[in-house]
């Protein structure tokens, strides 16, 4: 909820007025907050993603867990879960805790990478730096400090998950595919983390198809 500018001030001197005996009643209790409206986390831009990569070099926690979290798309509760134990198949094994929706999600290249740079002996791919297991607003907490050390600072975990989601969708993904490896439910949430995609790219090439196969365009 915010306050439309000036009427924060405005209570204050309305009080006093009253207070002293200048106005009988506040005007100002009429007044309700605004309910402003918010896109949720921020969708990681490719630059946002390079800068992050460029500053948390390849075998430490913070780069694997930025790959765990892109390459998968999944929650940071889930991301926190993940061991060497899940894997198999050259895919990685994935029971969301929010849905329950069971997924076989298969291991990119760069991940595959992450994992085999990165020293762990746990059953988690994640620990703490007192060898716990990360809880999933603890991880939060730590990857956001991640982001600040690497200049980032309105970036999150979260918003990584939206970067997969985007990057599926500008590689011409259906909203099917998307949902197999975000584990969405409804499309409706698909294209809620999609509303990233690059637009103007998309655009050209939605464009380029408005002529149907075997027919010119009129010069």
């Amino acid at each position: 909820m915010a306050e439309l500018p000036g009427v924060t001030a405005l209570r204050l001197i309305c009080r006093f007025a009253v207070a002293n005996n200048w106005l009988r009643v506040d005007p100002t209790l009429s007044i309700k907050p605004i309910r402003a409206k918010s896109g949720g986390f921020a969708t990681w831009s490719e630059d946002d993603i390079g800068q992050f990569e460029k500053y948390w070099q390849k075998g430490t926690r913070q780069r694997l867990a930025f790959a765990l979290l892109l390459y998968t798309g999944q929650r940071r509760g889930d991301v926190v879960c993940m061991g060497r134990q899940h894997v198999s198949d050259g895919c990685i094994h994935v029971v969301q805790s929010k849905t329950g929706a069971k997924l076989k999600i298969p291991l990119h290249p760069r991940l595959k990478a992450e994992i085999k740079n990165t020293p762990n002996g746990n059953m988690a791919f994640l620990i703490t730096e007192f060898g716990k297991p990360f809880t999933a607003a603890g991880f939060g907490n730590w990857f956001r400090e991640a982001c600040d050390k690497a200049g980032l600072k309105q970036r999150s975990a979260h918003g990584l998950r939206k970067a997969a989601a985007r990057r599926l969708a500008e590689e011409g993904c259906s909203v099917h595919e998307i949902a197999a490896i975000t584990g969405h439910r409804t499309l409706q949430e698909v294209a809620r983390y999609t509303v990233a995609a690059d637009q103007e790219r998309l655009a050209r090439s939605a464009v380029g198809k408005m002529t149907p196969r075997g027919r010119k365009a009129n010069k």
